[in-house]
């Protein structure tokens, strides 16, 4: 026998028995390959927001910017218009009588080829060959890649820092027979585990502080809403994702089986809610999955807070559904723990 090749296959063989290194090698490179192109796959074009101010014209340009499938148009008060252009909710607002007024964030990447679109449209539906035309540039909070960016990155930390925190500090001490030892001591087994949620809260503080600080430092972001609604969605966040990290310690024995277990739980999430790019790029289909998602419902809350101005009874719905989540996990994850 060729001690090479018998070295050869023992190598094999160790790699196809374990599981998490065949996920690793060949499922997530294909599940990631499958949902970037889902997301990103050319459907029909994104519809922008223009919005149109009331005057003598504004039926006129509503109807002659219908005409563009990418463009929903909406007849919205000024008002109206410059809350929404918080978060980039609105692309741009037409206005004026003589001279027609285009109000735009130019730091938003939407709004040069929405510009070139509304003009087109509107000379093309006007009597004047040349239209006179005023650019009314402004600074809307959210428009920017980087306001969308750091709530996504924040809500990911979130719930990584959570589960591993959690999760896989259980399952190791249960391998180190820690958990065995230490029930046998006068200690009240549920104060362990609450330690594991106090000391996470703590970590919490310094995580989220330093992706903000240093988002405001270099990048100029600013927290439009309220600071005590997004330091309770943060807080309700990680005991969400804590619950979850300890569902899946539960009754888990190996590392390897808890990161593979963990990772299950995670990946999706990480792809689907919206942390680099918006869940919106998914089909219609998929919504209502994604929207239920713990991690959607907290990176939503979360931009809305930094970016739109929600204060604590605009993100409630998140935070009760959140609050809702995290304790149905624990409860089950107590019901079915393993101390040994």
């Amino acid at each position: 026998m060729n001690p090479l090749g018998q070295l050869i296959l023992a190598r094999l063989r160790e790699f196809f028995r374990e599981p998490s290194a065949l996920f690793w090698t060949y499922g997530f490179p294909t599940l990631l390959t499958l949902a970037l192109g889902m997301a990103f796959q050319n459907p029909d074009p994104k519809q922008v927001v223009v919005a149109v101010w009331p005057g003598p014209d504004q039926q006129r340009r509503i109807d002659a910017l219908q005409a563009d499938p990418g463009i929903r148009v909406e007849a919205l008060s000024e008002e109206e218009t410059r809350r929404r252009f918080l978060g980039a909710r609105v692309t741009m607002a037409v206005s004026g009588t003589r001279d027609l007024v285009l109000t735009y964030d130019p730091r938003d990447p939407e709004a040069p080829a929405t510009r070139c679109r509304v003009l087109q449209h509107l000379r093309e539906a006007s009597s004047e060959p040349l239209l006179p035309v005023q650019d009314a540039p402004i600074e809307a909070p959210g428009a920017r890649y980087i306001d969308f960016l750091v709530p996504g990155l924040i809500g990911m930390n979130i719930l990584s820092g959570s589960m591993w925190g959690i999760g896989y500090a259980l399952v190791e001490a249960r391998k180190r027979k820690l958990l065995k030892r230490l029930a046998a001591t006068p200690m009240r087994r549920g104060d362990f585990l609450v330690s594991f949620f106090l000391a996470r809260l703590l970590f919490l503080g310094t995580e989220v502080a330093v992706i903000l600080a240093f988002a405001m430092a270099v990048f100029g972001l600013e927290v439009q809403g309220s600071w005590a609604a997004l330091v309770l969605l943060a807080a309700t966040g990680a005991m969400a994702f804590g619950g979850l990290g300890l569902l899946a310690a539960s009754r888990t024995r190996s590392t390897e089986t808890v990161a593979g277990l963990m990772n299950l739980i995670m990946l999706p999430m990480f792809v689907l809610s919206g942390v680099f790019f918006s869940a919106s790029r998914f089909p219609d289909f998929l919504q209502p999955v994604i929207g239920v998602l713990p991690l959607t419902l907290l990176n939503d809350g979360l931009r809305a807070v930094i970016n739109e101005g929600a204060g604590l009874g605009s993100v409630a719905g998140p935070l009760v559904a959140l609050a809702a989540g995290g304790w149905i996990a624990s409860v089950v994850a107590l019901r079915i723990f393993r101390w040994f």
